[in-house]
């Protein structure tokens, strides 16, 4: 497991302009129908088109197995990336080992600066995302969002698992291969969303067939992995991100909370 604060990334970008870059990822948009792509083409496609700039960011969901078991399975030449929030469960903790283990490959473990988290605790307390939405967004953003910025100045493409049929938003706007922007600049990034058109049934059937590892968090209950505190099982019938900052369920009056932490949703 290779720890590293978003300081110690060191891997340059390519020698062009900004408005080259962004010219040439429009153009892959453009030019190429990556909707129709499969999954394991696309991941195939970004790890030719992008040596050393194509990184999968996992939180270790079925959907982040599932690409890795493919990527390694191909012998593609991607990075693999994980946000510690420093309150990861303990069981992912040692999930990563396993993985790393079992694939034979390297896990960048992205944690929050020096100092960041340590201000916002002296600040507004240890579990200031009971007080309020906006300060749970605030952690978000302090403990993993800041640190997916500072992973992505390293990525000309990131790869995410979402998928259409985890929430009602991630429907609406997830598309399997899209234009973002990097934080703080007016460059580029391509983010792909391999799987995103897999539903349960197939994705759980890829698992099985292909004996992926399993994240042991799914046999307590839990659909989706995060912080210890912000991430719970849930009961049967509820939506998959319920068990995600579950003291705010039923509270937005506008319906419209889309349970997300910042990575795909600006806050």
């Amino acid at each position: 497991m290779t720890v590293m604060t978003i300081e110690e990334e060191g891997l340059e970008p390519q020698p062009e302009t900004i408005e080259e870059h962004n010219e040439r990822l429009a153009g892959y948009i453009h030019d190429l129908d990556l909707e129709q792509v499969s999954a394991e083409e696309l991941l195939r496609w970004a790890s030719e088109t992008f040596p050393q700039r194509a990184v999968l960011n996992t939180s270790f969901q079925h959907t982040g197995t599932a690409m890795i078991h493919m990527a390694v399975s191909k012998g593609l030449a991607l990075r693999f990336a994980t946000l510690d929030t420093l309150r990861l469960h303990p069981e992912t903790y040692a999930f990563v080992e396993e993985l790393e283990a079992r694939y034979a490959c390297k896990i960048e473990v992205i944690q929050p600066k020096n100092g960041d988290v340590q201000r916002m605790v002296e600040r507004h307390g240890e579990y200031l995302f009971f007080d309020s939405k906006e300060k749970q967004e605030h952690c978000c953003q302090v403990r993993k969002d800041w640190s997916n910025n500072g992973l992505l100045k390293t990525a000309d493409c990131w790869i995410s698992g979402q998928r259409w049929d985890q929430s009602e938003y991630r429907q609406q706007t997830a598309k399997k291969a899209m234009l973002i922007d990097e934080y703080g600049t007016h460059r580029k990034i391509l983010k792909l969303n391999p799987l995103v058109d897999w539903d349960d049934e197939r994705l759980s059937d890829f698992i099985t067939e292909q004996g992926v590892l399993v994240h042991p968090l799914y046999d307590q209950g839990y659909p989706s992995f995060g912080c210890v505190v912000c991430a719970t099982p849930t009961r049967p019938g509820e939506p998959k991100r319920a068990g995600r900052w579950r003291w705010f369920n039923g509270q937005q009056e506008d319906g419209d909370d889309p349970k997300e932490c910042g990575l795909h949703y600006n806050i």
